[in-house]
Order: C-alpha cells, then structure tokens, then sequence
C-alpha cells in the first residue's frame, strides 16, 4: 500500500536512517545512547555475518529450551523464551488496570497465532483455503531450513497446523474483543492454577521474577482451552509448534535463506508485496522499536519544528471548544449526561510534538555481533522495564509512540490524544498555509483523536481514565442505537469482489472519522470571515478545507494487502474513510452542490449522525 501517511513515513526513515549512519561513525566519546544507536546499527547492516553464522544465532538464543511435557517443565520452558520476545501461546504484559487508574496491573491474554487472527483457520473460501496451504508449506519449509528431511518437515507442518486450528477455535473474535467489559477478568493466582492443572503458573512467575498474585484475564475460556491443548497434543506437536515460532520469531533477522521465506509469505502472499523493503528501512523500523527515545530525542533535535508545536496546541484548543458546543446542541442526550462528556472533554491531557520525559536505556548493551541476539536483548530489557511497572503508580507522562512516528492516537486509559511530531508537517499541517487547509488536514485528525473519547470504546471510560458507566441508561441506548446506523453504512461497501467493510470491526473509527470532520469543520466555520473569504487558485476555502481533508487519505492498496485489512484493521480503507464520512455530511452538499442522484448521495433520513 502507498499514501501519503507512507511518504510521511518514508521521509521519517530517511532522516532516521541519517542518525544511525552518524551514531555508527560517532567516536567511543559520544554520549550512552548515540553509542547504542550507533552499535545496533552496524551489526544490523552486517549481512556478511549473518550469512557466515547462519543458524547458529537462532541456536545460541534457544540454547537450553527444552520442551517438557510435566507443568514445571512447562513453566521453565516458557519462562525461559518469554524476555526475549520468542512468541507463547499467551501474551502477557503490565498495563494500566483499566478499573484503577492510579496502578498498574499484569493481563493475560490469548496469543500464539503465526496467520493473522483466528477468522482466518476456519474460513471455507477458495482463496482462504489457498492461503492456508501456503501457510502450511512455508511452515514445512522452515523446518527443512533447519535440516528436517522434505518428509518429517511436512509431519511437522500438520503439528502445527493442529495446534493453532485449537488455539484458534477457542479465541476470541476481533469483533468480541471491542468490549473493554469483555476482557476484563480479574482474577486469583489459583484460579489460573484451577483453569490450567497442567501448568505450573507460580513458577514461572517465580521465573520471571513477578508478582502475580492478581491478573487481569481477557479470555478465561481461552485458558481452559489451552490446558486442554497441553494434554491432548504430545510433545512431538508442542515441540513443532515452538520450533517453528522460534524461527519464525528470528527469521527478518538471520541469513537470507530465512529472511526470504519469512518475505515470501507474510510480505508477498498475505501484504502483495513484489519484493522486500531496502535493508536500512528494516532496520531503521526495528531501530525505532526497540531504541525509540534514543532515536526519537536525536530526531527531534535534528528535525522538529517547534514552531508548529505551538501552533497545533492553540489549534486543539479551538477544536475542542467546538466539540463542547457540539455536545450542548445534542438532541439525543440527556442534560446529565451532556455534563458528564462535557467534564470529560475538558479533562482530555494534550501530548504534542515528543515527551517531556525521555525513556533511559541505562544499563542496555547490545553486547553481541548479531542481529538477532541484540533483538533479543532489547526486548528483554524492554520487557524488563515493563515488568518492574507491576503495582507501581500510573506515569501519565508516558508515550506509547515516538516522536518520528507518522501517526497520532486516542489513549482512553489515559484519556489523552498524543500527536508525535512527524505528523506536524504537510499535508496535515503546514504553520504557513491558510485555515482551511490546515482544519481540513490536521483539524480533522484532531477531531478524530478527541472523538475517540466518546466511540463505542472510548465513551465507556471516564474523565480520569476508569472503565466506568458514567452514562444515563437511555442515553446509551440512543447511542448504541445510532451507532448501528453506522454499522449498517459501512457493511454496505464492498471493496474487493464481495468482500464487504466489517462495519462492526471498523465501528469506533468510522464514528471517529465523522465526528472528526464535524468538529474541524464547526472549528474552522467560528474563524472570523476575512480567514474564510479569499479565493485561491480559483478554489473558496471552503472547497479548500474539504480538498485537503480527500488528500490526506489518498492511497492505493494491492489486493492481498487490501484483503488483510478488511479482515483485521479497525480502520475502514482510506477510500472509504472519505467517501463514507462525505456521503454524511450535508456542508460538503452544499459546498459542492451534490443533488439526488450523485453517487455520495445519501438521503438525509439515512445518514449516520452520532457527535
């Protein structure tokens, strides 16, 4: 896919690219971090060593992991693959309890998965059917890599097939897991033990050094269903499984051989891409995962203007003015509960540009000549930092991106919208053009972050940041009502043959894209009018404010990556974030002149409103 949030990224890697160039030529005198940067770098671009090592690399990180089939088996074996990323049939991690805000709390959640989510072991279609059968030989392929005759490979490929076939059948759809209530469990130490008697979960927290006598379960069935699957697959199947998660976990950092058969299916059959990215953009993603403050301070002080800084932060500020308004003028709502959005809007922290308080990465090192063994160094330390979060106090400072990241989010924990500070430039906002362009671009992505508070998700949390029902029954019931319409509109799209929008999957951005538009337009139409009046290049601001909003979701998509999306992204595809949200917008009629009959015509009886 390409757009214009790629080519923001791509310029983004460039300029990181340049940072880790001069960190790898920067003298042994140069600060900690440069010298970190600088030495993931070199050994990332070192492909003469990866191809002279390799599969020893992937052997010397496993080196040891012996899978048991006892539960204290279980628990070292899994413990032992954890810190350093090797994917596990569970995620686990330490977050913000989402029922506390001022602590945080360990989740257990489903995992273990090599194709995208579950949906995708059990569809009957032929293209679904071809798709698991690549799956399957890539699998097989990996183990013939690894010196397995064509033969036993091939056993082991269906091994793996099963075991994901049950972890899959007993997971949760990406639908089911938009209710935060959901998959929100707290739960005992013991009753984990109860749920799964064939593993030794105390120790392996013993292990990992964590406290874990209360967790937060997302899907408990899905537990008892993996306990089921330790006892009724043998350790020949549980062994293929890890064998081959392991090389699929090391494989975008090993030798070409392995490099090449992870591309061919997850970039090639699944994404449609004809060749694998440049080395130095890999490296530069991976360079901005596991050192993101590192780069993201060299970033900001080489790059970032603060001059536009300034300028978004008065911008939210009108933004949100305008989305208080909206909220007052609410039919559908209550008065009690109007105050109660209203309190939480303005309560909404502004992170813009990079964080106040930078990450540290003493005591990191990078101690290693190989790709893959430095990646799973960072990844324990940065599983480390998250370990020792457990039960301490919320820092509400925190960032979830970095600064050189083209994006910006909606954290409902948190309630805050973070805008990093690659995203301040052209063509979301350029501190010279006129309002209209910048309220279409930035304003409207703006918009879309502070409505995210109040979506299907967001408005479930409160002004701090509690998963708590701060609503009027019947308020909710009017929202879940219209939120249905939206629901319906875009089930009605179909980008790919029959292959329809999950209107259900997408419902919280597409309510976001509207509400958006809504409040960057209400924003924009409270300037004075001599910022609204002048004509340029034959085009009124107002059909400016509109252009600009089309452009900044221009794009294409290549079918295989087109269908990934349809089936796993939140986000409508960028065509039909315009044309949808257009087609429900009765200014853009106007501006345009669109009538009956037009094909963004839609009646005003049947178009969504929500915010």
């Amino acid at each position: 896919s390409w757009g214009a949030f790629h080519e923001l990224q791509e310029k983004s890697r460039t300029e990181v690219r340049q940072l880790l160039e001069d960190a790898s030529n920067a003298s042994n005198q140069s600060d900690a971090n440069t010298l970190l940067m600088g030495r993931f770098w070199s050994v990332a671009m070192d492909t003469v060593a990866l191809e002279k090592a390799g599969f020893s690399s992937l052997k010397r990180l496993t080196s040891g992991w012996t899978y048991g089939q006892d539960p204290a088996a279980r628990a070292l074996h899994f413990s032992n693959a954890l810190p350093s990323g090797v994917p596990l049939p569970f995620a686990i991690y330490v977050d913000q309890d989402l029922k506390d805000h001022t602590r945080n709390v360990l989740y257990l959640g489903q995992d273990g998965l090599g194709l995208p989510e579950r949906d995708y072991y059990f569809r009957s279609d032929a293209r679904s059917t071809n798709l698991r059968q690549k799956y399957e030989e890539m699998i097989s392929r990996f183990f013939e890599l690894s010196g397995q005759v064509s033969t036993e490979a091939r056993k082991n490929a269906a091994r793996v097939m099963a075991v994901e076939t049950h972890l899959a059948r007993h997971s949760m759809t990406l639908e089911a897991m938009r209710d935060p209530y959901a998959t929100y469990h707290p739960t005992q130490l013991e009753d984990l033990m109860h749920w799964m008697p064939s593993f030794d979960w105390h120790l392996f927290f013993e292990q990992l050094q964590i406290d874990a006598t209360e967790i937060i379960v997302g899907q408990p069935d899905y537990f008892k269903a993996l306990d089921q699957a330790l006892t009724k697959f043998d350790q020949a199947h549980w062994t293929a499984y890890f064998q081959f998660h392991e090389m699929r976990y090391g494989a975008p950092f090993m030798h070409r051989d392995m490099a090449n058969l992870h591309f061919k299916f997850y970039g090639q059959t699944l994404m449609g891409k004809k060749s694998p990215e440049p080395r130095w953009q890999l490296v530069c993603e991976q360079a901005d995962i596991w050192l993101r403050d590192a780069v993201g301070q060299a970033y900001v002080k080489k790059v970032f203007d603060e001059t536009a800084k300034v300028k978004v932060l008065d911008l939210v500020e009108n933004l949100r003015m305008a989305f208080d308004r909206r909220i007052d003028k609410l039919s559908w709502m209550s008065d009690s509960t109007k105050t109660a959005a209203r309190e939480k809007l303005a309560k909404i922290q502004v992170k813009m540009g990079y964080p106040e308080k930078w990450r540290s990465y003493d005591g990191l090192k990078l101690r290693h000549a190989l790709y893959l063994l430095n990646i799973a160094e960072a990844t324990a330390f940065e599983n480390r930092r998250m370990w020792d979060k457990l039960n301490q106090p919320v820092d509400r400072m925190e960032w979830y991106m970095g600064p050189q990241t083209v994006n910006a989010y909606y954290n409902p924990a948190f309630n805050e919208i973070v805008f990093p500070a690659a995203i301040l430039q052209p063509p979301f906002f350029h501190p010279e053009a006129d309002p209209a362009v910048n309220y279409g671009g930035i304003g409207m992505v703006i918009g879309h972050e502070l409505t995210h508070g109040f979506d299907d998700q967001g408005r479930q949390f409160d002004a701090l940041g509690n998963l708590k029902d701060w609503w009027a029954e019947e308020d909710a019931q009017k929202f879940q009502s219209l939120a249905r319409r939206f629901v319906s509109f875009y089930n009605a799209y179909c980008p790919v043959d029959t292959l329809s929008i999950n209107g259900q999957l997408t419902l919280g951005e597409n309510i976001a894209d509207l509400g958006g538009l809504w409040i960057a337009w209400d924003a924009y139409q409270s300037l004075p009018e001599k910022q609204r009046s002048s004509p340029i290049q034959g085009l009124h601001p107002d059909e400016r404010f509109f252009i600009n909003f089309a452009q900044i979701w221009r794009g294409h998509d290549r079918t295989e990556s087109l269908i990934q999306r349809l089936y796993t992204d939140v986000h409508a595809p960028r065509k039909y974030r315009v044309i949808g949200v257009l087609s429900n917008f009765p200014p853009f009629y106007k501006v345009f002149g669109v009538k009956e009959g037009h094909q963004l015509f839609v009646k005003e009886m049947e178009q969504c409103k929500l915010w």
